[in-house]
């Protein structure tokens, strides 16, 4: 994707410069794209970047784009928008779960759409303020709310109520023609498994642990906070 867009986006802004990090195979396609449209002064290819150097690099940038076919979360464009850039990515994977919408432009994994965000976001970028880009992004990901926000799917899971396990089966079982019956099959003995357990030492006798008295918890941290 981005072999496609860089040569009509430069075309189209003659002071886009692009700054490239990381290596791999797709490498030799960008010097290659790079030498065709003779872009040497204006895509820059760094290779490899030692994670400790990731910051100064990000911040020579106004707009980070991400151009991933799968992702499941994408910490890179987290560090990026902590450093004060628009984001542009694929909507793939948990990408659209990270940030929130006023940091990130989102489009179709197709070069035509990609290059529609990036016009989008060029503006976009010149109202960033870098240090209220980076309060954000440290407010949403910091351990507490981390926590928080699992404990909250946790509970969910917990006041659930299981689906019956036919209707599970059913599930498994559409997966595929070959891998579908292999799930059945493998559920069926771990069910049988969890029937002989439960027969051997039955739930009854385990003892329950005490409920955390998490209330109590929330209060004291508040005040430790308010206190600081």
């Amino acid at each position: 994707l981005l072999i496609d867009v860089i040569p009509s986006l430069c075309k189209k802004y003659p002071t886009l410069e692009f700054i490239i990090g990381g290596d791999g195979p797709k490498r030799i396609g960008l010097e290659e794209m790079r030498e065709k449209h003779q872009l040497h002064d204006r895509v820059e290819l760094l290779g490899s970047i030692p994670h400790s150097k990731v910051r100064d690099v990000l911040v020579r940038g106004q707009i980070f784009l991400n151009c991933s076919l799968t992702e499941a979360f994408c910490i890179a464009i987290v560090e990026a928008a902590s450093c004060g850039l628009q984001v542009v990515s694929t909507k793939v994977g948990g990408v659209p779960e990270v940030l929130p919408n006023h940091m990130i432009r989102f489009a179709q994994p197709s070069a035509e759409d990609l290059e529609r965000a990036i016009d989008e976001a060029i503006p976009l970028s010149e109202e960033v303020q870098p240090f209220k880009f980076h309060e954000e992004v440290k407010q949403m990901y910091n351990w507490y709310t981390v926590a928080e926000r699992t404990e909250i799917v946790y509970d969910t899971i917990a006041k659930s109520e299981p689906d019956p396990l036919i209707q599970r089966f059913g599930r498994y079982y559409s997966c595929g023609a070959v891998a579908g019956k292999i799930f059945c099959c493998l559920i069926s003995i771990y069910f049988l498994w969890w029937s002989f357990i439960e027969w051997w030492y039955p739930a009854e006798e385990i003892d329950i642990a005490a409920t955390f008295p998490y209330e109590t918890y929330k209060k004291n941290r508040t005040g430790k906070q308010a206190s600081k």
